[in-house]
């Protein structure tokens, strides 16, 4: 109990400053309101300088009024950074300013879907779509950030309107944060999956109802999987649409655009369909445009495939797959790589029965991401380094967002299992202040360092207001007692504490996965 209340005091104190001022509707002016957000004088300054005269009554108008305002920023900064395009000469800038460009407008759509979903009553979301939107829309203005780090340019891309953007959002989040306490219920997502759709992913049969075949020996309509993506992408109505990609190794990067939804990509087996490309930091790429595969549209379903990025440990950061899906599964998939292999970047996203393979941060990002009955494999590193299996980004402590590893096993890859003393296993270290991540009824091999968590750069950054935890994990390397001593790690006993990262709590997958038949523990 002592834990749950540590790990909601912040949100309580929120929820009864907001319930007071929704009490006192006389005084529920701009600067009042204002005041119980985390950035307040930013709250102030474009509150009192919109062009919006109001007495707001209820958080609800608040939060109205407050996407409002971070979207009208948003378009700001998105012009901002699109003019910077003109000043670059250097390639290294134009790679950072392009990834920037693209997630400035995604920022933006997730700010337009989270004012559509809260205004309109036919088309209203719950509030944890809006939670998970607004997320997105600040964990997108991060991304820009560290591509700079990436390539070791000068933050150019981030004027002082996205600071300011920034700023917005985490108070609207804050503000949606409150709202999502007070209405605690089970809130369903869009039954996007018809009942025609029931058993496919379980199905042999799936590939016999394919839309689109590629297939390397040209015996489908496309021989590369992008030419499939793209002719997916024209068509007039986005219902679901599968894509089968025959046995073969298709070496290409993909990318799945943000209005391409209700993409299934379904191959031939992990071991015999292949996606892979060799970009990497080290060559000249973000961590973020490195990926083989990058997934934007909503709904995307990947089954039976292999993604790979085959640049190798001496290149840094080298994606396999990248994806920013909302409700996205991903069933009976390899994801093969060493540094930074899985970019699980935001939205909600659930694996299952997958193979993950790396070395440093190799499962990264900032969405709501459950993996269950999955086989998690540490890849022997260059000498010299240290494994880090994750490496979470929650930079906010309204964002919904967390990694769940439920039920897997976490072992070392063939090559480094008979040289796996000579170097040190953590299950993970802060990449960002509220990096969240929990392993639950997990095996965890005897190869991980008895700390199991580890500090950021030899630092104590981050280690009071993280949050790792861990949850009746079995094996020799599952032992606790000599686990770190920071504020921010648990060892959980509350079967109740432990429930709020499963399927149905983390990204209320009870809703929206079952239609699919995948194999699923909603539960502990």
């Amino acid at each position: 109990m002592a834990t749950k209340i540590r790990l909601l005091a912040t949100l309580i104190v929120f929820s009864s400053i907001f319930s007071f001022a929704a009490s006192k509707s006389t005084k529920s002016n701009i600067t009042w309101w204002c005041n119980q957000t985390p950035h307040p004088s930013t709250c102030k300054y474009f509150m009192s300088h919109s062009h919006h005269h109001f007495a707001l009554k209820h958080r609800s108008e608040f939060r109205l009024m407050s996407v409002k305002l971070a979207l009208k920023k948003a378009l700001i900064a998105q012009r901002q950074v699109s003019q910077l395009g003109q000043n670059y000469e250097h390639q290294q800038q134009r790679v950072v300013w392009t990834d920037c460009l693209k997630l400035h407008s995604n920022t933006i759509l997730q700010l337009n879907r989270t004012l559509r979903g809260i205004r309109k009553k036919r088309l209203r979301c719950t509030d944890l779509d809006a939670q998970t939107w607004l997320s997105t829309a600040l964990t997108n203005i991060q991304t820009c950030r560290t591509g700079s780090l990436d390539l070791n340019v000068s933050d150019f891309t981030m004027p002082a309107m996205s600071k300011n953007l920034s700023e917005l959002i985490s108070n609207t989040l804050a503000i949606n944060g409150v709202l999502l306490q007070d209405n605690n219920t089970v809130q369903e997502f869009p039954r996007w999956f018809s009942r025609p759709n029931r058993r496919l992913l379980q199905s042999a049969s799936i590939t016999a109802m394919a839309n689109l075949v590629v297939a390397k020996d040209g015996s489908g309509k496309f021989r590369s999987v992008q030419a499939a993506i793209n002719a997916a992408s024209k068509r007039r109505y986005k219902t679901r649409l599968i894509i089968h990609v025959k046995r073969g190794v298709y070496k290409e990067n993909i990318a799945v655009g943000v209005n391409n939804n209700n993409i299934w990509l379904v191959g031939d087996g992990m071991r015999n369909t292949i996606i892979t490309s060799s970009r990497s930091v080290g060559g000249g790429y973000t961590t973020y445009s490195s990926a083989t595969a990058g997934i934007d549209g909503l709904r995307f379903v990947a089954r039976g495939i292999t993604f790979s990025n085959t640049a190798g440990p001496l290149k840094g950061q080298a994606v396999a797959l990248r994806s920013a899906s909302d409700l996205s599964v991903f069933y009976r998939c390899s994801f093969q790589g060493y540094q930074d292999t899985l970019f699980v970047h935001s939205q909600r996203q659930f694996y299952r029965e997958c193979y993950i393979y790396g070395t440093i941060d190799f499962i990264f990002g900032n969405a709501a991401v459950v993996f269950q009955n999955s086989i998690i494999l540490v890849r022997r590193p260059l000498k010299g380094q240290a494994n880090m299996i994750t490496a979470q980004g929650r930079n906010d402590p309204f964002q919904n967002t967390g990694i769940s590893i439920h039920n897997s096993r976490i072992l070392p890859a063939p090559d480094l299992k008979p040289v796996a003393g000579a170097f040190e296993t953590y299950l993970g270290r802060p990449w960002m202040r509220y990096s969240r991540t929990v392993i639950l009824q997990t095996y965890i091999d005897g190869f991980i360092n008895p700390a199991g968590w580890s500090p950021w750069l030899n630092r104590d950054f981050a280690q009071d207001t993280l949050y790792y935890g861990e949850y009746k994990n079995f094996g020799p390397g599952s032992s606790t007692r000599r686990r770190v001593a920071w504020k921010g790690f648990h060892v959980i006993t509350s079967p109740y504490v432990a429930s709020r990262f499963t399927v149905r709590s983390l990204i209320a997958g009870q809703s929206w996965l079952p239609a699919t038949k995948i194999p699923f523990t909603s539960d502990l």
